[in-house]
């Protein structure tokens, strides 16, 4: 019989104390009552926000103790103007100005004056503080970034507005919250769940004690710590070899979704973000209108996937039966796609290509062949357009992959609907869209969608969404981050493609990008890039690209490289996702031309021309 009455009496106390609970934060309505008591103080415990790990374990986000000097318009008295602005680093105006506002939000009730103060700035205030009557400290902790990497992925935290305040009752004035990046997507994990205590105040608003022996007191509910994806060591790499460049690096661990490193360049030191001179460095960054460091590539620029995009096409075809790995299409430096129409590829005259040398030798011609036909197929190019950007969006693009953060585009793979509204009455042909057969026309992606393609080619037909976070303290990630997607293409057609890839590396156009040891395979390409000049479209150097997998066997990384104005494929973007394969596989580097190569060039150059000068060469 005890065996049976003990766990009946804890499991009895636990929902009694859980329904307390939630009557006294949830449904008792005297907690809005108390606040707008005057004779009642309200003073929060706020839990230590939740450290954020690397995939080793690798402390990387710690939390520093920092100061709000707190003010109550009632009970200030004259004051040394001159001595207090010189403490406060402050003006007179501004003095008078914050004065004001803390008035009009409450004469009685403390607000902040001065928010974020540093340690060391905190000392000097306190030696003199005494002699400010109305004026108190309130500790708080703010983030310490150790590493001056990763902004994009990890955001920042800053006060609340005034918004946000009126929209969210659980937040007051002066409280911090996740701006961007993780600390925005798993806030309410990072933050934990503040506690309560009320006081009762006397007329004189001294404190005299708990209200009511502190029954509507609340403990504050542990913060969580959150162990990210990334490889830090790798990230770091990763930003070194993107010096003076500008573009991304998405690097993803095929098997698990998870997202190894997200580069973006040019990038900014998270701890700028923090403190009393965020605004400050955030306007600085924000008008950088060259670099754009504030905008993530990786998440947010929406690009034609050019020549990587062939793979997805030769795969639509083998699925639709529209070739076979062996059928041969004659190239001579392009082919007329319609009369007067003519695509222009590298291909010698008197080239024939099948599936494989197509893919190696990037073959314009090859391509937008076998997409005409899949969208011919039966005869209304309505309908195969529509069949065909169905396989395409199996593999996650033209839509938010739905990774854990913020930031994101959708791309866009366009459909008959598409091309309705451009050609109307149905003038519109297979012809007409032919650039898409080769990763231009309408179709655009962004980085981390191509990783994604990296990804799946390499599982042989399906991916995990990527994801960010790859522990949470006594607490569990979404399914969604551990079950597997398929395409619509067979898995028995990737092998074929995924030989074209290897040969790229092996006889191709990256056959720079070699690793002794490894079989490494990938896909370079080039996209046209134009920008506006007064109102004039001019065309500035292509972007460089590149998507691969390693080891072919058993992949272990998946990486897509996007290097703005970087030209071929192969001069930049396929030589970088080497040097991360390398790194990630062997923890070291032994091609240290290659490396040098990398770590010394520089693009900046190549994005000032349309600011230098109004006459200037490209792809050169």
């Amino acid at each position: 019989m005890k065996n049976k009455l003990l766990p009946f009496l804890i499991i009895f106390s636990s929902i009694i104390f859980t329904i307390r609970l939630f009557w006294v934060q949830i449904v008792d309505i005297n907690d809005v009552k108390l606040s707008n008591k005057n004779s009642v103080e309200k003073k929060y415990n706020f839990p230590n926000r939740g450290y954020i790990f690397d995939r080793n374990n690798k402390l990387i986000v710690d939390n520093e103790l920092f100061y709000d000097l707190m003010i109550i318009p009632s009970e200030l008295q004259e004051l040394d103007t001159l001595e207090f602005c010189n403490i406060l680093k402050i003006n007179k105006n501004t003095l008078e100005e914050k004065i004001k506002k803390a008035k009009k939000y409450s004469k009685i009730k403390p607000s902040v004056f001065v928010s974020q103060i540093s340690k060391n700035d905190f000392a000097v205030i306190q030696e003199k503080l005494w002699k400010y009557k109305g004026f108190s400290v309130r500790k708080k902790s703010n983030r310490k970034y150790l590493l001056s990497s990763a902004s994009n992925i990890l955001g920042y935290i800053s006060e609340v507005n005034d918004y946000e305040v009126r929209d969210d009752s659980y937040y007051e004035s002066g409280e911090l919250i996740g701006r961007q990046g993780i600390e925005k997507a798993y806030e309410e994990k990072l933050r934990g769940f503040k506690g309560v205590n009320y006081f009762q105040k006397d007329k004189f608003n001294r404190i005299t004690g708990p209200y009511k022996n502190g029954i509507y007191d609340t403990l504050p509910q542990p913060s969580k710590n959150i162990n990210l994806t990334i490889d830090f060591d790798l990230q770091i790499y990763g930003d070194s070899l993107m010096i003076n460049k500008f573009g991304t690096i998405v690097a993803i661990e095929p098997e698990s979704g998870e997202i190894l490193s997200l580069i973006n360049a040019p990038n900014f030191d998270p701890n700028l973000l923090i403190g009393r001179d965020r605004s400050k460095n955030y306007l600085i960054l924000k008008n950088d209108t060259i670099g754009k460091p504030l905008f993530d590539r990786g998440l947010q620029g929406m690009y034609p996937p050019g020549s990587p995009f062939k793979l997805i096409n030769g795969l639509i075809a083998l699925e639709e039966k529209i070739i076979t790995p062996e059928n041969k299409i004659q190239c001579n430096y392009g082919h007329f796609y319609s009369k007067n129409r003519f695509m222009k590829c590298h291909c010698k005259a008197g080239t024939y290509n099948d599936l494989n040398t197509a893919i190696y030798n990037s073959c314009n011609t090859y391509f937008a062949t076998i997409y005409k036909k899949t969208l011919q197929k039966d005869s209304n190019s309505k309908t195969g357009i529509d069949i065909w950007k169905n396989h395409v969006i199996s593999f996650g693009l033209g839509n938010y992959l739905g990774y854990d953060h913020p930031l994101g585009q959708p791309g866009l793979i366009p459909d008959s609907n598409y091309y309705d509204k451009w050609y109307p009455n149905n003038s519109w042909r297979a012809v007409t869209t032919i650039s898409n057969g080769i990763g231009q026309g309408e179709i655009l992606t962004t980085p981390i969608q191509l990783g994604n393609i990296a990804a799946t080619i390499a599982n042989r037909g399906w991916f995990i969404t990527p994801h960010f976070v790859k522990k949470i303290s006594n607490d569990s990630i979404k399914s969604k981050y551990i079950n597997k997607k398929y395409t619509s293409i067979d898995s028995i057609h990737y092998e074929k493609i995924i030989k074209g890839m290897y040969d790229v590396i092996e006889k191709g156009t990256a056959r720079n990008s070699k690793i002794n040891g490894i079989d490494i395979v990938g896909k370079t390409g080039t996209v046209e890039n134009f920008i506006k000049i007064n109102g004039t479209r001019k065309q500035l150097t292509d972007h460089s690209v590149f998507i691969g997998f390693a080891p072919k066997d058993k992949p272990k990384i998946a990486v897509a490289v996007f290097i703005e104005n970087g030209y071929w494929g192969s001069r930049w973007a396929a030589p970088i996702a080497s040097l991360m394969m390398e790194k990630h596989l062997n923890k070291k580097v032994n091609r240290k031309y290659l490396e040098n190569y990398i770590l010394n060039g520089n693009l900046i150059q190549e994005y000032l021309k349309p600011y230098t000068k109004n006459n200037f060469s490209i792809n050169e």
